[in-house]
């Protein structure tokens, strides 16, 4: 059991492989999730990668579990989820969390403005 931050980043980034954004453009499909955990205020103040869903890290396990009242129909176990927030520290754990909820293609792919700046379109928020 993980007893410090740096600890639990660690088995995260061991746990769920980092891409890439051109990985992540082979990963992007019809069958792919794309996941920005920011909070809402930064996605308020900078938008998002088009097509992403935003759920902060503190409501992910209600979001992800298909057993929750607050469950998000846009999770599903058979998607390949491919996640991202400011810098890459959250994503490594909400896609550790994920794969411990069962979800197998799991993947952090950084930091909104890592992304945007290689040429993923972006929406307002």
């Amino acid at each position: 059991m993980p007893s410090s931050v740096k600890e639990m980043l660690a088995e995260a980034n061991a746990a769920v492989p980092r891409l890439s954004p051109a990985e992540m453009r082979t990963r992007m499909d019809g069958n792919a999730l794309i996941l920005d955990v920011r909070d809402p205020s930064e996605v308020q103040a900078s938008g998002k990668i088009k097509g992403a869903v935003n759920v902060s890290r503190g409501m992910l396990e209600f979001r992800a579990d298909p057993e929750s009242p607050y469950h998000n129909p846009a999770f599903q176990k058979d998607k390949t989820v491919l996640v991202y927030c400011a810098s890459g520290g959250r994503s490594a754990l909400v896609g550790k969390t994920l794969k411990d909820f069962g979800y197998g293609a799991v993947y952090n792919i950084g930091g909104f403005k890592e992304l945007a700046d290689a040429g993923l379109e972006t929406e307002p928020a």
